[in-house]
């Protein structure tokens, strides 16, 4: 299914109050890039994990023995340094980051220093998309510590207040290579080279299925930096609802990711995100005043200053009078979904339904969404009805 009318969505544009200039903007900005892939047909959920979550798996086993850190020291080389300016561009990090060297004996390789390691945590989590790995910081600057490692080359680069969880991909795992290795080595009849082993990399290198690997790094604390309180919640209670949801929404652009190749800093993405993490927490339920609070919008129409939306403004941000019309569509479609989410509750708890329907929903626009007039996600799910069912 395909977004919908241009003509109808300047016209929905109007009615909020957008100028043309604006309009114009927001018909950029809203585009559905979702809605140029097409999906394997007769997808079955859940799919099978990616390849690298067998040495994952391993990781897991060695950390319940001897603590997630060291398990995850021993086999991802960025671990072995400290975030140090500069350190990027040294001949021994670029040896051991980029060809896989030893970092025994490198005076550099001291060690990522982290104020809680015994507190880190590695998951394996299963998705619709397959399972995922997925490191839970001890706390806020240990998350910063670890997407400086194994996001910015173990630099101290700035790391946004906003940012509480990431998904790392083409994560070029170094111990996956010597695993290869090894085994490659047994399987021969006769004794091999380094020439040898260098012919058969080459030939390794463009199946990145074999050494790249895609995890989650998560952080604790407050969602969206919302208050218990604001939720009328304990801190107890916020915490783990936090953590959930946190999870659940980097599952989501998981799914997205590998579905349809796709995942951006985009409302429609937030939106999409934020309702399978919020119905997560909520036996299946969504709450858009949870969402609403959590973008900067529960005061509508006044925007909070700090709010995640202005995360979502778009490579060339939007102007002013653009956002506050964005606003508005956010508010307008999180309140239809969450009027559809109430209808179909009982028909969204099956997995194979919950992912046919998240199919459905990356397919529309947020003008789609917003749209009250229209129906559109009431035409989805019929389609979804109507379809053969899937093995869930």
């Amino acid at each position: 299914m395909q977004s919908h009318g241009t003509n109808r969505k300047a016209e929905l544009l109007a009615t909020y109050g957008a100028t043309a200039a604006e309009i114009e903007e927001l018909l950029v900005y809203n585009q559905n890039n979702f809605d140029t892939i097409t999906p394997p047909a007769q997808q079955t959920f859940p799919l099978e994990s990616e390849p690298h979550l067998a040495a994952w798996e391993n990781y897991y086993a060695q950390a319940q023995t001897i603590g997630a850190f060291e398990a995850l020291r021993s086999c991802l080389v960025q671990l072995q340094f400290p975030i140090q300016a500069g350190i990027s561009q040294t001949e021994n990090y670029r040896a051991a980051t980029r060809r896989g060297q030893s970092t025994e004996g490198m005076p550099e390789a001291i060690g990522l220093g982290l104020q809680h390691p015994d507190r880190l945590q590695l998951i394996i989590h299963p998705t619709l998309v397959g399972a995922i790995p997925v490191i839970i910081a001890g706390c806020r600057a240990d998350f910063i510590a670890l997407v400086q490692a194994l996001i910015c080359r173990n630099e101290p680069d700035p790391i946004p207040d906003s940012m509480g969880a990431v998904i790392v991909g083409g994560y070029n795992n170094w111990d996956r290579v010597q695993q290869y290795r090894h085994t490659w080595e047994v399987q021969q009849t006769q004794s091999v080279s380094e020439a040898d082993w260098q012919a058969e990399f080459q030939r390794l290198i463009p199946q990145k299925s074999l050494y790249q690997d895609r995890f989650i790094l998560m952080s604790r604390g407050e969602y969206s930096g919302v208050s218990a309180a604001a939720l009328g919640m304990t801190e107890a209670e916020w915490q783990a609802y936090s953590l959930t949801i946190r999870l659940e929404h980097e599952c989501c652009h998981y799914f997205t990711r590998r579905v349809f190749g796709s995942m951006r800093n985009n409302a429609l993405d937030e939106l999409i995100a934020d309702y399978q993490g919020i119905t997560a927490v909520n036996g299946g339920r969504y709450r858009s005043d949870w969402f609403l609070q959590f973008v900067g919008l529960e005061a509508f129409p006044d925007y909070r200053e700090g709010g995640r939306l202005q995360n979502y403004r778009g490579t060339l941000p939007l102007s002013d009078g653009a956002f506050r019309i964005l606003q508005r569509l956010v508010k307008e479609a999180a309140e239809n979904l969450e009027q559809f989410n109430t209808e179909h509750l009982a028909e969204l708890q099956t997995p194979a339904n919950r992912a046919q329907f998240l199919m459905r929903l990356t397919s529309f626009t947020l003008e789609d969404i917003a749209d009250r007039h229209q129906a559109w996600l009431e035409k989805a799910w019929s389609a979804v009805i109507a379809a053969p069912p899937t093995r869930s």
